[in-house]
């Protein structure tokens, strides 16, 4: 017979080993697909996607094409659907390219989360950015005032991702409320920076009347505020997009008035958590639309939130980015 004291300690034993049981499998695995990974932009997000992937234990990866190339990130997400990852977060160059692919994904079974760039028609499960329609308000807001209720403006995006779109929009609905205010160009930047560069230059060239440029991406702002140093124009409205070390720069220089900060980081770190959660607690199905269930168990939104930086926050922004910096 067993003496209650060695059966009291092989209990606990055995309670410690299941205590001590990691929860998570060795062969689960999380996968962020984009575009133009090497960018700062992603490089914040890479940081994201890496902190969730500690804390969970779990493995985690970015991949996707060193520019922007909406064909390379649909080969690349292929790709990724065929190793059968546990679950895929992917940021949208082009909605109509890819929401086959998305829906191919989740008939397949793999969970499918949207970050930063949507394809809201797609059967992704849930989006998770800044609301963009917001962002483009507020910078639309800033411009208004520099400006003064008059003037030319030009924009640069990439027309086809949906948060682009959302962000123009924001724009176009706030200066319709300055009729003097006019969009006279929308630049397609086809995700090459060259192209905000050389257009900036050549508007300055032919004294092209333009009081103000909007940049929608990353990439763009930087480039049009060095064309603007370059030839001493002053007196122009920049408003940017993001936080690249560039950007925060001009702003501190005062050749860009204002950028709207986005999240990356939280979006990756997010997506991780939440694809990892939909792992373990599994939906009946991927494919019910959710947005029809007032009991839905995913939102159909996360707003990451945004910051508008300019003169005034600038220097409160940079020493609260370098303790998280130096906290990692």
């Amino acid at each position: 017979m067993s003496h209650p004291r060695c059966f009291a300690l092989t209990a606990l034993s055995l309670l410690l080993i299941n205590c001590s049981t990691p929860q998570h499998a060795v062969e689960e695995k999380y996968i962020l697909v984009s575009t133009n990974i090497t960018v700062p932009y992603w490089q914040e997000a890479r940081a994201g996607l890496n902190r969730a992937g500690s804390q969970l234990q779990v493995k985690v990866d970015m991949v996707g094409p060193d520019t922007y190339d909406p064909k390379a990130e649909r080969d690349q997400f292929r790709e990724t659907m065929n190793k059968k990852p546990t679950g895929i977060a992917i940021s949208v160059s082009d909605a109509s390219l890819l929401k086959p692919e998305i829906d191919a994904a989740i008939a397949q079974g793999i969970p499918v989360v949207t970050i930063d760039a949507d394809a809201p028609e797609s059967k992704r499960l849930t989006f998770i950015g800044t609301d963009n329609y917001k962002a483009g308000v507020s910078g639309a807001k800033v411009v208004a005032a520099k400006l003064q209720g008059k003037g030319n403006v030009v924009v640069f995006t990439m027309p086809a991702q949906s948060n682009l779109r959302d962000r123009l929009r924001g724009y176009t609905d706030t200066l319709a409320e300055h009729p003097q205010i006019k969009i006279t160009e929308v630049v397609d930047i086809k995700g090459d920076p060259r192209v905000a560069f050389d257009r900036t230059m050549e508007i300055l060239d032919k004294n092209t009347k333009v009081d103000a440029f909007v940049s929608l991406v990353s990439i763009a702002g930087p480039e049009i505020a060095a064309v603007l140093e370059r030839k001493n124009a002053t007196g122009k409205v920049v408003v940017a997009m993001d936080t690249d070390a560039r950007t925060l720069e001009g702003v501190q220089k005062g050749t860009i008035s204002a950028t709207i900060g986005q999240k990356p980081f939280s979006m990756a770190f997010l997506a991780v958590k939440m694809l990892d959660d939909l792992h373990h607690h599994p939906v009946k199905s991927l494919t019910t639309d959710w947005s029809q269930d007032s009991f839905s168990p995913v939102p159909a939104f996360i707003d990451t939130g945004a910051t508008l930086i300019d003169k005034g926050n600038i220097a409160a922004f940079m020493e609260a980015r370098k303790s998280e910096t130096a906290a990692r």
